[in-house]
């Protein structure tokens, strides 16, 4: 019996044993992983980055310290994944214990990390140091990328006279033509290739000189490009150069054969102003100044050269100036008693004679007469007419006068012209021609100007509607009449001619 009772004394002594010993961790339980998100490099926490498990459990997003907790996990082990658009995809793994919390640290990186920047670009053309490019410039180089990402390119160009920039942004091909550069010029070219991934890379600086415009052209026009007016030159093969940049508003060139200069109008700061270039375009300087042309349409006004080059004469109002070809020496010559604005002028070339347009603010009421320098008319042709005048020149003898006038006596605020026809008038006879005699109906004539030998008139023709397209015409003066009028069309798309 005693036996008995010790045997189960033995029996339950292991059992309080194991009652009393220490709780263990339960592997078949839940558990808790807690983490935190941040970049790699900087530390900034991800915020909004989506937390999952391999095995499945939960799904949860990280909070604004990019902290996150995934509860009531089961235990096992788990790859735990990080994904956010913009950032590349990381896994840790842990091993979830029941009663237990693990606690994971993810570092994202940019989906760009190890994207490599493109190669540098390198020049096809023009080489560096190229001279005597033609113009426009065909520009063209070569760039990779390791990735073969797609790349846009940015061109630079600026000259070696000025601070002006060209800039063309956002170029998808290797190649890029561009306008509007001066002849006779040296510039240099750089080019950006993007990834938009990496920092842009840029090519070296290259050089390069344009051609010069060939001494054989003798007519000078306008043209609107981009909005602007540009002046071009063409010669006698019926070549076109561009010689004055798009990018500024330039225009009525006057071209001098003795001082082998061409001035012309340009807007600055919103006034307008007298500049001077060689044949090429090259070496552009503003002559006025303080005093700026000025009338009731700019695009009417009209200057001339005088004393072989050295000056120019201009209006601003009601008044007649004249300035130094070189800049300076500015000086009033004549102002009109009447109040009338002064709109156009021509000196003779013999610099005995001046030819004048006067009109009212409105462009109307107009007179054309000749006065010397000292102020005193010579000739009255035209007095308080209806309707527009315009377009005076004088021949070189200064005997014959050129002009245009509305004969339809139309007139509008908008200073539209409905039958402008040219005349030629002898200041000494007294006597008119008209030159429109075969003009088509709706049409005007513009601008008319002597050729050199003055055997020809050069001159504008465009539809009345004030906006269609201008082309620039000619007609032979030799013995002129209505059955050999013959117009003969010079220049498409283009107006204010002059023909030295």
């Amino acid at each position: 019996m005693r036996t008995i009772k010790n045997m189960l004394i033995m029996m339950v002594f292991p059992a309080f044993l194991i009652g009393c010993s220490e709780d263990t961790i339960d592997d078949t339980g839940l558990g808790t992983i807690t983490g935190k998100v941040v970049e790699l490099g900087s530390n900034e926490p991800v915020e909004n980055a989506r937390i999952s498990t391999n095995p499945a459990s939960s799904t949860v997003f990280t909070d604004k310290n990019g902290d996150f907790v995934l509860n009531d996990i089961p235990a096992d082990d788990y790859s735990i994944e990080a994904r956010k658009e913009g950032l590349l995809t990381q896994f840790e793994g842990a091993s979830v214990m029941g009663d237990a919390t693990v606690n994971v640290i993810f570092e994202m990186q940019t989906e760009t990390s190890g994207n490599r920047p493109p190669g540098t670009p390198t020049a096809v053309s023009p080489v560096d140091n190229a001279q005597d490019v033609e113009i426009p410039v065909i520009f063209s180089w070569t760039s990779t990328d390791p990735e073969e990402d797609d790349l846009t390119y940015q061109l630079e160009i600026r000259n070696d006279q000025d601070e002006e920039i060209f800039l063309f942004n956002n170029i998808r091909d290797t190649t890029y033509t561009v306008e509007g550069l001066d002849f006779g010029s040296k510039y240099f070219w750089q080019v950006r290739a993007s990834d938009d991934v990496n920092q842009e890379v840029l090519s070296r600086l290259y050089s390069f000189r344009t051609m010069n415009v060939p001494e054989s052209n003798r007519i000078l026009f306008t043209r609107i490009i981009g909005g602007n007016s540009v002046i071009y030159a063409r010669d006698m093969e019926e070549n076109e150069y561009q010689i004055t940049s798009p990018n500024k508003n330039s225009f009525r060139p006057r071209k001098n054969n003795s001082g082998n200069k061409i001035a012309f109008l340009r807007v600055v700061n919103g006034q307008t102003h007298i500049f001077t270039m060689n044949q090429d375009g090259t070496q552009q300087r503003q002559v006025t100044s303080d005093i700026p042309v000025n009338g009731f349409n700019l695009n009417q006004v009209d200057f001339s050269w005088a004393n072989d080059g050295a000056t120019l004469l201009y209006p601003n109002f009601d008044k007649l100036y004249r300035v130094n070809a070189s800049g300076g020496g500015t000086a009033l010559v004549y102002q009109n008693q009447n109040g009338k604005f002064i709109t156009e002028v021509d000196v003779s070339e013999d610099n005995e004679t001046i030819a004048l347009i006067t009109n009212n603010s409105s462009g109307y009421n107009a007179d054309i007469f000749t006065i010397n320098f000292d102020g005193n008319i010579l000739t009255q042709v035209m007095n308080n007419v209806t309707g527009a005048l315009g377009g005076i020149d004088l021949s070189i003898r200064g005997d014959m006068l050129l002009y245009t006038q509305d004969v339809s006596g139309y007139e509008s605020n908008s200073y539209r012209r409905l039958d402008s026809r040219m005349f030629l008038y002898n200041l000494v006879t007294g006597e008119t021609t008209d030159l429109s005699l075969r003009k088509p109906d709706g049409t005007n004539d513009l601008d008319p100007r002597f050729s050199p030998n003055e055997a020809e008139v050069v001159f504008v023709n465009t539809s009345n509607d004030d906006i269609s397209p201008r082309d620039i015409y000619t007609i032979r003066l030799e013995n002129f009449n209505t059955d050999n009028e013959s117009r003969t069309l010079l220049i498409e798309n283009g107006f204010m001619p002059d023909w030295e």
